[in-house]
């Protein structure tokens, strides 16, 4: 989804003609890294409205990871029950398996330690990780994927390391590693976190930070027969010191022709694909990994790290750091429970109100990501007023905006980005073509079903146009359960179509790998199994989540077909 030179760039919502310079929070401080950002000058939608798509779509890939492999009858301690298999065709033979003869020596040397501390950027905590486990292993889809070419292209070259066994390593531990570190390492509460700063330390980071003497025990038992050499670090990143005296070890685990690094401190276990990555685990606050009963799994990002957009965005809307997006398990499946989070002190900046049928009627059905606030401005909006509002903390006469951002990532950068911003006033139509009249890029303007529409491209415009004239299915036509959480009184409501969106994102991906050269010919068919994987995505549901303010707070809600 990265955005190229040939892409329209959206400009950002809400940096209108110097008014972001008075409502961006302060700069960073000079120690603080660099956000993981785009470089300047890549296109694409802005992150700030955008940053909920990336922090699902990474969700959704850590729980499908989290399972992948197999999960066999055969237990690696006495402590837990029988599981059902998850991967039944992966193979265990010495030829699939990992092999111990010819293994290079164990090595040691010193890891060169980051300057700086590489704040999380977007981290998923799973609270309830037997419950998470056991409905995914029971999920109908996921166990008939992992047959296909769509989950055997997912697992890759993982599936050798996952399903090698205590046997084929000659380990004191029985069954897969796979049982080894979902079914006792990730059997207590545990985060995933992608660090930003530096690049090395960009691959998510697998964190149990109050290990069980049970993980532990894992762990080491993978450790011994796994580990083929050491780096070690002296101090934390930033040169502050480690949990342990004499520093910290890092592991290299070889299995299979694959690499995983760990580390280990008296009462945290880390895995990473790389070192870095495993140091800033070993060395990051973690807070107590704790939620209500029904909530099992939590998305969180820290909208400094993805660069002012992102920062200015979060700021307008008065979210705190502490926003989170919330899961919960329903049989054998996942659902959004909501969005929640405190709102930042005497900042009340969201309305609460239901999404007009105007609005959905605007929306075609079809659409991958659905963004949409209740947005409390000046009663007249103009670059003075706005100004002025911000500069007085929200003070004077307002009235609600309901806005909302329609999105079609794409999986190849050499494709425009598909994203419009549709603005439920038309009398602030003035104001936002001067707001949105700067820079390089050229919106396409209209005013469909009473909404204000920036759109990216007039393809763009042109669909939302047949959504509002009726000539295509809107969101008046989505799924009953869909369309009643769309209604539901909130302030803010965040919509995926996940088949659409993994579908779209597959097909881009598979054209853009079909071109060998400028002018190689853009294939007028996917094979079967591109198409058959296709058709497998589409069948997932829609997934909504809806957080309304109440007092200084969100109160989540969540929705889907």
């Amino acid at each position: 989804m990265a955005s190229g030179a040939h892409q329209r760039r959206l400009p950002r919502l809400l940096s209108f003609q110097g008014v972001d310079a008075m409502t961006s929070p302060s700069s960073p401080s000079p120690g603080t890294p660099p956000p993981a950002s785009p470089p300047p000058g890549r296109g694409g939608p802005p992150k700030g409205l955008l940053i909920g798509v990336g922090v699902v779509v990474v969700g959704a890939a850590v729980a499908g990871a989290f399972v992948l492999g197999r999960r066999s009858s055969s237990s690696s301690g006495g402590d837990e029950g029988p599981s059902t298999p998850l991967m039944s065709g992966a193979s265990t033979n010495p030829v699939a398996a990992a092999q111990v003869e010819g293994l290079p020596e164990p090595t040691t040397a010193e890891l060169e330690v980051p300057g700086t501390v590489a704040p999380q950027a977007v981290w998923l905590d799973v609270h309830h990780p037997p419950k998470v486990r056991d409905a995914l292993a029971r999920n109908t889809w996921l166990r008939s994927q992992l047959s296909q070419p769509l989950g055997q292209g997912f697992v890759g070259g993982w599936a050798a390391f996952f399903g090698s066994t205590g046997e084929d390593l000659k380990g004191d531990f029985k069954g897969a590693v796979l049982d080894l570190l979902v079914g006792r390492v990730g059997n207590t509460p545990f985060r995933v976190a992608w660090f930003a700063g530096d690049a090395r330390a960009s691959t998510p980071a697998f964190i149990v930070p109050k290990a069980t003497k049970s993980a532990t025990a894992a762990f080491n038992a993978l450790d011994a027969v796994a580990s083929r050499g050491t780096l070690t670090a002296k101090t934390c990143p930033g040169g502050t010191p480690t949990a342990v005296a004499e520093g910290l070890e890092l592991k290299r685990w070889l299995v299979a022709e694959q690499t995983l690094w760990a580390g280990k401190t008296p009462d945290r276990l880390v895995m990473a694909r790389h070192p870095v990555a495993v140091l800033q685990g070993l060395c990051a606050e973690v807070p107590e990994l704790s939620a209500e009963d029904n909530v099992d799994v939590e998305l969180g990002f820290q909208p400094e790290s993805f660069g002012r957009d992102a920062q200015l965005f979060a700021h307008v809307l008065g979210l705190s750091p502490d926003t989170r997006l919330q899961f919960g398990v329903e049989g054998d499946r996942l659902v959004g429970r909501g969005i929640a989070g405190e709102l930042m002190e005497g900042t009340v900046r969201l309305d609460k109100a239901a999404l007009s049928d105007e609005l959905l009627k605007l929306v075609p059905e079809e659409t991958p990501v659905l963004l949409a606030m209740q947005l409390k401005l000046p009663e007249t909006l103009s670059a003075e007023t706005l100004k002025a509002f911000w500069k007085s903390g929200g003070e004077g006469a307002t009235r609600t905006r309901q806005v909302a951002v329609v999105w079609t990532p794409r999986g190849d950068s050499a494709l425009p980005q598909e994203v419009a911003v549709l603005w439920g006033r038309p009398e602030d139509g003035t104001a936002l073509e001067g707001f949105f009249s700067g820079g390089s890029s050229r919106l396409q303007q209209a005013t469909l079903c009473n909404h204000v529409v920036l759109a990216s491209s007039e393809a763009e415009l042109n669909a939302l146009r047949m959504s509002c004239a009726g000539s295509k299915p809107s969101m008046l036509a989505a799924p009953g359960p869909v369309l009643a959480g769309l209604r539901e009184p909130g302030s803010l409501a965040f919509g995926v179509n996940l088949g659409r969106l993994l579908s779209g994102l597959t097909m881009d991906g598979f054209l853009s790998e079909s071109r060998v050269g400028r002018n190689a010919p853009i294939p007028k068919a996917a094979p079967p199994e591109i198409e058959a994987a296709r058709r497998d995505l589409e069948s997932l549901p829609y997934l909504g989540l809806r957080g309304t303010v109440q007092g200084d707070s969100l109160v989540p809600g969540g929705f889907g077909s």
